[in-house]
């Protein structure tokens, strides 16, 4: 069951999660600044000014904190993971207890960096998107779609790049019997209106 809303993810979460999730969310607003919460990607966001300060994220064992403008942070207590070109997100790494944060000073430093930033309107840099090739849809799960309307349309309402997930899922076995073997578990997952990879995420 997706969550509606903070208190809902936090309460689904493991049981190792939830007062890791919950100190957080409650620093957060101990910050002093004008925070709103929101669901966004499944994960809950806290909003400073209508723009994504941070969030929080649970797994099957080990949580996540983030700064939405992690790149542009100062970084002076080292605490930052280095994120991928794609990201100019910051994260805390790994958490499994509350052991695993830094202290509730440096954290709130932290969060006053990022709203100075946001205060000041400074932008994420933006990344030239690289132009990817096409991936040909395989006749198949062409077939498959237009055999179940549900899925279909829960198909052409995904952003592209959920799209692209399915059809380089197929496209990259190399056995054709593999590939019916992935067209068949696509078709049931886009029934479900599920993505490729929402396993892989807690709910």
């Amino acid at each position: 069951m997706k969550a509606q809303n903070t208190e809902d993810y936090i309460a689904q979460a493991e049981d190792f999660a939830q007062p890791v999730l919950r100190h957080l969310r409650q620093l957060v607003h101990q910050s002093g600044l004008a925070i709103e919460e929101q669901i966004k990607w499944q994960f809950p966001c806290f909003l400073y000014k209508g723009k994504i300060l941070c969030n929080i994220a649970a797994f099957k064992q080990h949580c996540s904190f983030g700064f939405w403008q992690g790149k542009l942070l100062s970084d002076h207590a080292n605490i930052l993971e280095k994120s991928g070109e794609n990201t100019a997100m910051g994260q805390l790494g790994k958490i499994k207890s509350l052991a695993d944060l830094p202290s509730d000073e440096i954290l709130l430093s932290y969060l006053h960096e990022a709203a100075e930033l946001i205060d000041k309107g400074v932008k994420n840099p933006v990344k030239q998107a690289e132009e990817k090739p096409n991936i040909a849809m395989h006749p198949a799960f062409k077939k498959a779609l237009e055999s179940d309307r549900i899925a279909m349309a829960n198909f052409q309402q995904m952003p592209p790049s959920h799209q692209r997930e399915y059809l380089a899922y197929i496209s990259e076995a190399k056995k054709e019997e593999t590939q019916l073997r992935r067209v068949e578990k696509s078709i049931q997952l886009l029934h479900e209106a599920k993505g490729l990879n929402d396993k892989y995420q807690k709910k």
